[in-house]
């Protein structure tokens, strides 16, 4: 396998996996992380929809469970712990998850910026559906229905509803995990977690805001598409069957 160089390494390689269990994309995403960290591939996104699963991230255990873990697996919802950050939260069909494998010293972003550009990228994708979206100061993620940040009263903090949620990690300079969109996701699955510590979190999704059904690849090409110019990357699109674990 030869080294990245020239042209190609300022691309943006996009890959449409459709419907994975959350084990084989975590093992995907760890290939394409040595891979890219050894300069063998450019910067890739992965983008899918998992089966049923609940990810505990660094600061959440099972007490961020509403519902007994050995009765969600009975009702077929995995449970994974993973190394990313943050806390608790739910995957599933209808929601748009986005895996972006970014080496951030060649992009020229910090962990914070690079959390940033990736709510910046769903902003805008959400707007493509006239949805109107913006961050809550101290948390994570893109929400709708609130009061953006620049125009909030002091003291006044209504969130809104969380349509989307982010949780990275950075090895070496180089990113895995990423987002979760909620497009037409079953939010009842929820109910069974205390999502991202927050009790009682409001989720919402784009199907429900827009009262549209919407197609779940078309919102991941949307997407790949701000990633790419936000990045400044070209943006190719590569057939998942080349794509090796």
């Amino acid at each position: 396998m030869s080294v990245v160089t020239g042209r190609f390494g300022h691309d943006l390689q996009a890959t449409w996996l459709g419907m994975i269990d959350y084990g084989s994309g975590l093992e995907l995403q760890i290939s394409r992380l040595a891979q890219r960290k050894s300069n063998f591939i450019t910067d890739s996104l992965l983008l899918l929809e998992h089966t049923h699963v609940i990810t505990l991230g660094r600061r959440a255990d099972d007490t961020h469970l509403v519902t007994d873990r050995l009765k969600l697996i009975a009702d077929g919802v995995e449970i994974h712990e993973t190394d990313r950050g943050g806390e608790a939260t739910y995957h599933g069909p209808g929601q748009l998850v986005g895996y972006p494998i970014i080496d951030v010293r060649v992009a020229k972003l910090g962990p914070v910026s690079y959390v940033r550009m990736l709510e910046k990228s769903i902003i805008e994708t959400l707007g493509e559906y006239n949805i109107d979206a913006h961050l809550v100061d101290g948390e994570t993620g893109v929400w709708v229905g609130g009061v953006p940040n620049e125009i909030r009263d002091p003291g006044h903090n209504p969130q809104g509803r969380k349509i989307a949620a982010i949780g990275v990690r950075i090895s070496s300079g180089v990113t895995m995990h990423g987002f979760a969109l909620n497009v037409s996701t079953d939010l009842t699955y929820f109910q069974h977690i205390i999502p991202c510590g927050m009790p009682d979190l409001p989720f919402t999704s784009i199907e429900l805001e827009t009262g549209q059904t919407v197609a779940l690849k078309d919102c991941a090409v949307l997407i790949a598409e701000r990633l790419s110019v936000n990045l400044e990357r070209t943006l190719i699109w590569a057939d998942n069957q080349k794509l090796s674990i």
